[in-house]
């Protein structure tokens, strides 16, 4: 199948939708929410490839007036100049057109589960991780997403040892997922009398939500065990065993969830945060697959690998996989300057999908 007749599929799959749900009596609300979200994907790709077609043939109107002699010179230079703006127009629609049709990440429409450690620099390390889980927070509240915290190990003095939440909204994880990876922070830490700069560390793991249907977990490989909460500083948190903590037996992973009171609400809680990771451990798996055979990838999911660091007496912010830098530290804690570090990171996944196709 040639590329003009799979863009006329596209077109026809497009109006086949509109048919289906301008017909549907309502009756089967599953079905009609399916249609709405394909023909919803579809209406932008149909939208520039009618842009396109439209160029297409308004240049060779305008090639025709232009080479044609029986035109008086001012007619055919004005043709020229409409021709120069109408090709660079669709040289932008073509671009536009193939980013639409590149492979769509099946989890880029999920919500997801952020998870921030401290790493290495002790309680500054942990500062860092509170003002990253905070910078996450401003940034999801700015694009209308709801941020719901999951657990949150404090340690009593502003610091988070761990924390995870959940961000629900319209493409949530295709905007955070190139956020996973090693955040470095250097500054002079409140505690430290002599001015010297500190270097600290937090990783941040970014999973799609998963679903049943993405990742099936068997109850016999899990061993579960209730506990009493702990506070911070060892204070019981209640008097009864609500905390849960998972394990898979086979993966190995540990999940354990003490913030609610109820141990119901911790169970619901800590599964779905293992089958959130252990569908990311699935997609990085093929991720590590696939790279092997891309000549360039941003974020190669290795959580161990040092993304970008954030330079406090510089007030700047490096993400070195793409060798940006902006002096608006301020306003990137903030999670408002965040959206342009994320916008590059994703041109540049972009262009490297391309070339790749190429």
């Amino acid at each position: 199948m040639s590329l003009d007749e799979k863009l006329d599929a596209l077109i026809s799959r497009r109006d086949e939708l509109a048919n289906l749900m301008s017909g549907s009596d309502g009756g089967n609300a599953d079905e009609y929410v399916r249609l709405s979200k394909e023909y919803g994907e579809l209406t932008p790709v149909v939208e520039c490839i009618e842009d396109q077609r439209t160029l297409e043939s308004e240049i060779t109107d305008l090639e025709a007036m232009a080479g044609d002699t029986g035109n008086d010179a001012e007619m055919r230079a004005l043709a020229e100049d409409e021709l120069k703006s109408a090709r660079e127009r669709l040289a932008t629609v073509e671009g536009c057109l193939k980013i639409l049709l590149l492979p769509k990440d099946s989890a880029d429409e999920k919500n997801a589960i952020i998870e921030i450690r401290a790493g290495t620099g002790g309680d500054e390390a942990a500062l860092f991780a509170a003002d990253l889980f905070r910078m996450y927070q401003r940034f999801a509240e700015r694009q209308g997403w709801r941020f719901e915290a999951m657990t949150i190990s404090d340690t009593g003095i502003g610091g988070y040892k761990e924390a995870t939440a959940e961000i629900f909204g319209k493409g949530v994880f295709a905007r955070l997922k190139f956020e996973s990876g090693v955040h470095r922070v250097q500054r002079v830490p409140e505690t430290e009398s002599g001015g010297r700069i500190h270097t600290s560390a937090a990783t941040v793991a970014v999973m799609p939500e998963a679903e049943e249907v993405d990742v099936q977990v068997d109850e016999k490989d899990l061993r579960i065990d209730t506990y009493r909460s702990q506070g911070a500083g060892g204070q019981h948190v209640n008097t009864t065993d609500s905390a849960v903590r998972i394990t898979h037996l086979p993966s190995g992973i540990v999940v354990a969830q003490q913030d609610e009171k109820s141990q119901h609400k911790n169970r619901a809680k800590a599964m779905k945060i293992l089958r959130a990771r252990l569908y990311d451990a699935q997609r990085q798996a093929l991720d590590v697959e696939r790279a092997e055979n891309r000549r360039s990838q941003v974020g190669s999911g290795d959580r161990s690998e040092r993304i970008r660091t954030y330079n406090f007496p510089q007030g700047r912010v490096t993400d070195h996989r793409i060798s940006l830098t902006l002096h608006k530290l301020d306003r990137v804690l903030e999670g408002e300057a965040l959206d342009e570090i994320i916008d590059a990171l994703t041109a540049e996944d972009q262009a490297a999908r391309l070339a790749d196709l190429g």
